[in-house]
């Protein structure tokens, strides 16, 4: 069997007066539309990376609610080089305070360079698993479109 390496990712899906918050991220030289959240460093747990992801992305602490998916199938990365498999675990989380953060309404709203990060929020009964970049962020977003009022159901903030 072929050696390879993990890389875990840590997501927040982050819901605020009824929209869920996305990021648009210009990284690796591609557009990406994905949840904000981040890689896992060694010694961190999961909802310590996803708090400070949000402290580094959104300058803005986070309440994690609770367990929402960890990947459970196989899934290779399509944008590392070499054997990586990626893991990623998402969170149900809401901001501590109002928004300190600008967004935008517009998809990719920055120059293209690299690092350029931009928020929207969406309507999560109307995104689409094909608005979003990655496969398992897909798969999400299927499973939000299958019932999305789990995101609200005692944690809207």
């Amino acid at each position: 069997m072929e050696q390879g390496n993990f890389n875990i990712r840590v997501y927040g899906l982050i819901v605020h007066e009824q929209k869920l918050l996305l990021t648009d991220e210009f990284r690796l030289g591609i557009c990406m539309t994905k949840f904000p959240g981040g890689g896992l460093q060694f010694g961190e747990g999961p909802v310590d990376c996803l708090k400070r992801e949000c402290l580094e992305e959104l300058n803005q602490e986070v309440e994690i609610l609770s367990h929402y998916y960890t990947t459970d199938y196989f899934q290779q990365s399509e944008l590392l080089p070499g054997a990586w498999q990626i893991l990623n675990i998402y969170y149900l989380a809401r901001l501590k305070g109002e928004p300190a953060f600008r967004t935008t309404e517009k998809v990719f709203d920055f120059e293209q360079v690299d690092g350029a990060q931009t928020f929207r929020w969406v309507n999560p009964r109307t995104l689409r698993p094909e608005n979003m970049t990655l496969p398992i962020d897909r798969k999400v977003v299927a499973m939000i479109r299958n019932n999305p009022e789990c995101l609200f159901n005692g944690f809207e903030s």
